[in-house]
């Protein structure tokens, strides 16, 4: 009795080692994919001479440094531009597939930042 639950205990510890490797890579990458995000509307927004296509470039290359699965139509870029005060908001929206052993399943980020301008 002792050796199958030693045996049960050793496949759980093993299951949740497994789910960590798969699970942590893309969540690392949306978290340093926001950060980026950051920047870009940081930097965008203080700077009138790049357009919504621009901004929607740098994004895009951003995410395939990371690897992530986003295409054109799932990025949103808005300007609210007021005398005086230019604010940039930059979102994503997009699913990674995590393919566990007997498990695939859909992991949804929504990565967005914003400035308030300056």
């Amino acid at each position: 009795m002792g050796m199958i639950k030693l045996v049960v205990g050793f496949l759980a510890i093993v299951a949740v080692v497994v789910g960590i490797f798969q699970v942590a890579p893309p969540m690392m990458a949306n978290y340093s994919f926001q950060d980026d995000l950051k920047n870009i509307a940081m930097v965008s927004g203080g700077s009138s001479t790049k357009t919504d296509d621009d901004i929607r470039t740098d994004i895009l290359r951003k995410a395939k440094e990371h690897d992530l699965p986003i295409t054109e139509k799932q990025v949103t870029v808005t300007r609210i531009s007021t005398p005086g005060n230019n604010a940039v908001y930059v979102a994503a929206d997009y699913s990674v597939t995590i393919n566990m052993p007997f498990y695939p399943f859909d992991m949804h980020f929504t990565p967005s930042s914003g400035n308030r301008g300056f």
